[in-house]
């Protein structure tokens, strides 16, 4: 039988909390305290869980193993001096805000919490994401278990050694399903120029992606050998890709890309 969750408290139920949340009480959690200001973020975990509009109204007593910020990053100088006890009291601390440091954090929550930055994204909801974590001063190894247990629910979990390393993980991991779903909206939009019916277009669109990316999953080989496989010498797909690989197109424009989002990471965190 697995180890029973800990008590938890979630500071922001909005798409990433809800996720996490119903991932933990897939697993069974039991004791959960949600505060979410709008009740109709957190309406279907009605009778599930202890539901407050606020700190304050967190029930006396209530003594989390764990702490986790999903609130907006804007937030955060708001939201974290009213948990400085919980952090006193040797919670772990797990913030997915991003650009919010653990030093600017550790600052707010009175300098004595423990406290795992991450990085998730968007297919947590359909428990498919991938979230990257840095441990801050002090973070035991349990504690890095129980991380572990708490955001496996919505995905797969990695850990760096550099707290850096989050600014391209967040431009990669965390902007990479807006990326994916733009390459959908270009297909959609070229078949129907090409004649295709919007329906067809649409259809054959989502799933060449959605395959495509279970394809990968699945497989051992490199993302690159598996473009080899499907590229016939001479064929249609080569003439396709001598498009999008030329100097200054996809690749170039890729990387441009992921510079940027890592800059404004960078930015983001001061």
């Amino acid at each position: 039988m697995a180890e029973t969750l800990p008590p938890l408290l979630l500071i922001g139920c909005g798409k990433m909390g809800g996720a996490m949340l119903e991932g933990w009480l897939e697993q069974g959690a039991r004791q959960v305290v949600v505060v979410e200001p709008v009740a109709a973020a957190v309406a279907a975990f009605a009778g599930r869980v202890t539901l407050c509009a606020s700190v304050a109204e967190i029930p006396a007593g209530f003594a989390p193993g764990a702490v986790v910020l999903a609130t907006k990053p804007q937030q955060a100088a708001e939201a974290l001096p009213a948990l400085a006890g919980l952090a006193r009291s040797g919670a772990l601390f797990i913030s997915i805000m991003a650009g919010k440091t653990v030093a600017g954090m550790t600052a707010l929550l009175g300098g004595e919490a423990r406290l795992v930055r991450a990085m998730p994204n968007t297919p947590a909801a359909v428990r498919q994401g991938f979230t990257c974590c840095f441990g801050g001063p002090g973070v035991s190894d349990a504690q890095k278990v129980l991380t572990d247990r708490l955001l496996g629910a919505i995905g797969e979990v990695a850990w760096v050694d550099d707290e850096a390393l989050i600014d391209p993980v967040t431009a990669v991991s965390g902007g990479g399903p807006a990326y994916v779903f733009l390459l959908a909206e270009m297909l959609e939009k070229a078949a129907i120029e090409q004649g295709l019916p919007p329906d067809l277009a649409r259809r054959m669109a989502r799933r060449t992606v959605a395959g495509s990316g279970a394809l990968l999953a699945a497989s051992e080989l490199d993302a690159a050998q598996l473009r080899v496989n499907v590229t016939s010498p001479k064929g249609t797909t080569e003439r396709a890709l001598a498009v999008l690989m030329a100097p200054e197109a996809w690749p170039q424009l890729m990387s441009q890309a992921i510079g940027a989002a890592t800059e404004r990471s960078r930015e983001l965190a001061g």
